[in-house]
């Protein structure tokens, strides 16, 4: 095995003659045996790394991502390319999974992509036993560490599964890690040496831009209107990117949003209509992002403030995939610095108030005293909040800290499946006369597509039917809806749902305590991580692109010539030269009283200064009569 079969490989199935950047080194290292960690920027071709050796080596290669819909796409674009790959994530039915993980054990598949969560389900360690695995790849590696900025517990199951295949060696992908966070990703993944490979996160085709502004609505569209092509938009507020979205499209830009508070369904029809150029601009929460397949961004532009520069990074780094000139813009005003700082005791609220969050828990999910270890419940957040009158994002915050001290298992959002059943009996529907032409079409369909409607529900895909239809997905949801409320059918929208698991059985309140690995110690790396984010759009001296490079350890980074502070300083350069020739001109005629100096078309301030520097370098000097005169050679 060698360099000219994952060159085949690379050419057969992405049509490349040859890998880039650090993307052979890493192929090389895991193929031999050897743990690794791969440091790669943004659109560095990760998923090559893993993809062409999985298919260069003997059984399949176990890739941990905790995007369900990231590992979605890419499971399907390899199924186009003629790879065989499977994805097993929370919300498909047992059956599937079984089927999914026994194909594995037979050697169906060359790629398994799986959630972090489906680590620690007894079924999945029984089956994984069974596997022969490749290798295995930990995307978004950065998750695992405790000290990174986005820590899911879940990802510490990896090291468990080691011992399960342990001949698999490991691979690790991030794009965002600190010196320190590299050193624990391979800590905690139990390497048995050290090994980094690092890419430059330096992006020569970006251009990182910071405005103070006022009024940011004017901004943005003044920015829109000067960057041309497709753009992101990032906000925090739900409900700020439909405002936004809206003042985009009366403005005559073509723009929708994206949030997860929307329906599954509506978010895909979105996303791909924005990535398809249907829109021009994508205004979302963080919620959008991670796996984006759109290489030609322009710019992103971060309408407040991320809260750490890793986060920043990482949602800038969409723009620009292609290699071409793109930009990264965050607007910010005078009350943003503040806001942030407030984040600090909303993320990390006070033990008392945590302590009362888990009391309320219990009583919400009506667990006894003593009972409960190993109990799932579903979890409406929006439904607690409202009933014990708390704050949504604290008890949220609250909630992940009880996760992470490990007395709870939280998890956000989990996917279900959308299912259908008919109401109206088969001879009903057949008399129904509905001379609508868009549900007569779905109705076909789903009797065609899909068996056992009249007898119980049946897991439906709404993509699937839109396909098949020739109508969008977001037409077949709303299609859907209005069977339900005609009462012919009836259905259940896929949904995220929230889950909450003891860990342990109740627990006196006194008895909860938050240790410093879960509390202290990394709410002073949040404030660390929110000082340096401030640090960021305030400091007027360093050239954006070093600043995140030399955070992220590569303390060699150079200016990049392009963005706003180092442009600033030639452009006042080039205001002093200007100057300069301007007195030069002026006194070659006669000597002038300072009064006398035309100083139009310049900032009076610098005119002053660059005619003192040139009075101190004697270029000039005042004559008997306290007039500018030129000195000559």
């Amino acid at each position: 095995m060698g360099l000219e079969l994952f060159k085949q490989i690379l050419k057969q199935y992405w049509g490349y003659d040859d890998f880039r950047g650090i993307q052979r080194e890493i192929i090389e290292s895991i193929t031999a045996g050897r743990d690794t960690l791969g440091l790669m920027p943004t659109g560095g071709g990760k998923s090559v790394t893993f993809q062409v050796p999985a298919l260069a080596v003997e059984g399949t290669c176990l890739v941990i991502t905790p995007l369900i819909s990231l590992m979605r796409d890419q499971v399907q674009r390899l199924r186009q390319l003629g790879v065989k790959a499977t994805a097993v994530y929370s919300g498909m039915a047992r059956n599937e999974i079984i089927a999914a993980l026994e194909n594995c054990i037979l050697g169906g598949y060359k790629l398994l992509y799986v959630s972090p969560e489906r680590l620690e389900t007894d079924l999945f360690l029984r089956k994984l036993a069974h596997m022969r695995v490749s290798f295995i790849t930990v995307d978004e590696a950065h998750c695992i560490s405790q000290w990174g900025y986005d820590f899911r517990p879940s990802y510490l199951q990896i090291a468990r599964i080691r011992a399960v295949v342990p001949q698999a060696p490991v691979l690790a992908l991030t794009a965002t890690a600190t010196p320190f966070v590299v050193e624990d990703i391979q800590r905690q993944l139990n390497f048995a040496q050290g090994n980094v490979l690092r890419m430059s996160f330096e992006r020569k085709n970006l251009t990182y831009i910071v405005r103070n502004a006022r009024d940011k609505m004017q901004e943005t569209l003044r920015i829109l209107r000067g960057i041309k092509g497709c753009a992101i938009i990032y906000t925090r507020n739900r409900q700020q990117t439909h405002d936004i979205a809206k003042l985009l499209t009366d403005e005559g830009i073509s723009a929708t949003c994206y949030h997860a508070g929307l329906p599954q369904i509506l978010r895909d029809d979105r996303q791909e209509r924005w990535q398809k150029g249907e829109y021009r601009v994508m205004v979302a929460t963080n919620a959008f992002g991670m796996g984006i397949d759109k290489a030609d961004v322009r710019l992103v532009l971060h309408s407040e403030m991320p809260d750490s520069p890793e986060a920043y990074f990482q949602e800038a780094g969409r723009a620009g995939r292609d290699g071409k000139p793109a930009y990264a813009v965050l607007i910010y005003d005078r009350s943003d610095c503040a806001k942030l700082l407030r984040r600090v005791k909303e993320t990390y609220p006070e033990p008392d108030y945590v302590r009362d969050v888990y009391e309320h828990l219990c009583y919400y999910l009506q667990m006894a005293m003593g009972d409960g270890e190993g109990v799932t419940r579903e979890f409406d957040l929006e439904e607690f909040c409202y009933r014990f009158k708390y704050f949504p994002v604290v008890a949220h915050n609250a909630l992940l800290l009880l996760s992470n001290a490990r007395y709870i298992d939280y998890r956000e959002e989990d996917e279900t499946v959308s299912r259908l059943r008919f109401i109206l009996t088969r001879d009903s529907l057949y008399r129904l006369n509905d001379e609508n032409p868009t549900r007569e079409k779905v109705m076909h369909t789903l009797l065609r597509k899909y068996s056992g409607l009249f007898s119980g529900f049946v897991y439906i895909a709404e993509s699937a039917i839109a396909h098949d239809t020739g109508l969008s997905p977001d037409q077949v949801y709303h299609t859907l809806k209005a069977l339900a409320m005609l009462r012919i059918i009836e259905y259940i929208p896929r949904k995220r749902t929230s889950y909450i698991t003891f860990l342990e059985r109740r627990l006196e309140t006194e008895e909860i305590a938050l240790p410093p690995h879960v509390y202290k110690d990394r709410r002073e790396q949040y404030e660390r991580r929110i000082t340096a984010m401030i640090e960021y759009v305030t400091d007027k001296g360093t050239c954006h692109s070093r600043f995140l490079l030399n955070y992220f350890g590569e303390t060699e980074a150079k200016d990049c010539g392009r963005c706003d502070v180092c442009t600033a300083g030639t452009r006042k350069e080039q205001e002093e030269r200007a100057i300069r020739q301007s007195i030069r001109r002026q006194l070659e005629r006669s000597p002038l009283f300072p009064n006398e100096v035309d100083t139009t078309g310049f900032h009076k301030d610098l005119f002053l200064q660059v005619a003192g520097t040139m009075l101190t370098q004697e270029e000039i000097f005042l004559d008997k009569e306290q007039r500018f005169t030129l000195r000559r050679p």
